[in-house]
């Protein structure tokens, strides 16, 4: 199988002299093709950290970081920014929608910025927003929507370019538990059906239920891995509920 995400001894340290964070401690793992992994731990863990090294907002301090191949240590801004347009797909809690577009125009800006033809264009937005069931919103702007309607916008944004790799940094935060839940059926649909390979960092066990793959962060390290295998949902949440107790007992665990 295709690794798309490779973290090998990758360290973070923030401040300097006598005052410095280890806030990533050697952390090594993969991820590939076609999986859906989650990130959990308590507040300080450096999940955060991590995602942001991972999308390249952040440089490491040591270590190495490769997505689709490609090492993003070393490479330049204007590479790095073309990079995260064309390879990444970001999902944030709070939609990031801009609200001067129509739902369309917002799916579609990451096409325009890299100066598709109107063609492709309207084929892809065709695309992606049939798969998402937002077709009926593509005139709408983004306030006369719902939560849960906004947020599957943003995910067809995210995976309109094809990206190696989707980012999900708490994208169920500012709904409630039914949107949640639609959104989450979301996400299974686009690793399973469109093949995206996604990494979500989440404070919610049953979001986290969703996942192929749970890791555990405590203290800037990989502390525990939960794996669902041929477990269905309701046991890979007791699961991630068994280990978030003996990571130290917190219900909000991000």
């Amino acid at each position: 199988m295709h690794e798309i995400l490779k973290l090998d001894n990758v360290t973070k340290y923030y401040g300097s002299g006598t005052v410095v964070t280890r806030a990533l401690d050697g952390i090594s793992f993969s991820v590939e093709q076609g999986e859906f992994t989650a990130i959990m731990g308590a507040s300080g863990s450096g999940k955060s950290t991590l995602l942001n090294v991972i999308a390249t907002i952040d440089r490491v301090s040591s270590g190495d970081i490769f997505v689709d191949g490609q090492k993003l240590s070393g490479m330049k801004e204007d590479a790095l920014s073309a990079f995260r347009r064309d390879r990444l797909g970001f999902i944030f809690q709070e939609y990031n929608l801009l609200d001067t577009l129509t739902i369309g125009e917002n799916i579609v800006l990451p096409l325009n910025l890299r100066r598709e033809s109107a063609a492709d264009t309207r084929k892809e937005l065709s695309r992606v927003a049939r798969a998402l069931g937002v077709e009926d919103q593509l005139t709408k702007f983004p306030y006369e929507l719902s939560g849960g309607q906004r947020q599957r916008a943003a995910c067809a944004r995210a995976i309109i370019t094809g990206p190696a790799l989707v980012l999900a940094d708490e994208p169920t935060g500012a709904l409630d538990s039914q949107n949640s839940k639609i959104l989450m059926q979301t996400f299974s649909m686009m690793n399973r059906s469109l093949n995206s390979t996604i990494l979500m960092v989440t404070h919610d066990p049953v979001v986290g239920s969703y996942a192929d793959r749970v890791l555990f962060l405590k203290d800037g390290k990989i502390w525990s891995e939960v794996l669902k295998g041929d477990r269905d949902r309701q046991e890979m949440y007791r699961e991630i509920l068994s280990v978030t107790a003996a990571l130290g007992g917190e219900s909000d665990v991000i």
